[in-house]
C-alpha cells in the first residue's frame, strides 16, 4: 500500500514550494493530497529578488485544486505532511482545523516538513520550543522567541521535523523528507 502525503497549505503559498514536493512525492511513488481551508483552487505566488529590492517580490503562480478542506482532513490516513511557505501560513495558522492537523503529526511523531515562512505556522502552536529549525533569513527573531534555535543551512532534521530556509534548498529537504518517511514502519 502506497503511503500518504498531505500538503497543508493556500492561498499565496509560494508556487515552488507547493509544485516540488507535490510532484517529488508523486514520482517517489507516494498518494500525495493538497488540503486548504476550503476545497478549492488555490492561487500560488512565485517569490522572486530584483535588483534595487531589500526584500523579495511576489508575481502570481499557479493554481493549485485542494483535494479537500482542512475540516475534511483525517490525519490519522496520513504518513506524513508537508506546509509550503509564502504567505500561506499567516493566515492559515488561525484555521483551528489546521492546527489540530498539525498537533496530531507532532503528537504522533510523524514526519512534518515546513519550509521557509511556513513556520510561521507552527509558532502559536508552541512546537518549535527546543528544537532546531531551518526558515527564511527574516523569520531568525521569530524562530529564537518561539525557543527554537535558528539554523542558516539548507535542511535541518530534528526529530520527525524537516525544514529549510526557501526553494532553493528543495534537493536536500526532500531527500531527508524521504529518508524519513522510508524509516517508518
Amino acid at each position: 500500500m502506497s503511503k500518504k502525503i498531505l500538503i497543508l497549505t493556500g492561498d499565496m503559498a509560494e508556487a515552488q514550494e507547493v509544485m516540488y514536493p507535490l510532484h517529488r512525492l508523486r514520482e517517489e511513488g507516494y498518494t500525495v493530497e493538497i488540503a486548504a481551508p476550503t476545497k478549492k483552487v488555490i492561487q500560488t505566488v512565485i517569490h522572486d529578488f530584483e535588483p534595487g529590492f531589500d526584500t523579495f517580490t511576489e508575481k502570481f503562480g499557479y493554481r493549485v485544486q485542494a483535494d479537500l478542506g482542512f475540516n475534511e482532513v483525517d490525519p490519522s490516513v496520513y504518513d506524513g505532511a508537508v506546509i509550503p511557505g509564502g504567505r500561506a501560513p499567516e493566515y492559515i495558522r488561525n484555521d483551528s482545523a489546521f492546527a489540530s492537523i498539525v498537533n496530531w503529526f507532532v503528537e504522533t511523531n510523524k514526519p512534518l516538513a515546513f519550509e521557509c515562512h511556513a513556520a510561521l505556522a507552527l509558532l502559536p502552536l508552541g512546537h518549535l520550543k527546543g528544537r532546531r529549525c531551518a526558515a527564511f533569513w527574516s523569520l531568525q527573531p521569530d524562530i529564537t522567541t518561539a525557543g527554537a534555535t535558528f539554523v542558516d543551512e539548507e535542511v535541518v532534521v530534528d526529530g520527525n521535523f524537516v525544514t529549510s530556509r526557501a526553494w532553493i534548498d528543495h534537493p536536500g529537504y526532500m531527500r531527508e523528507f524521504i529518508k524519513l518517511l522510508k524509516q517508518q514502519n
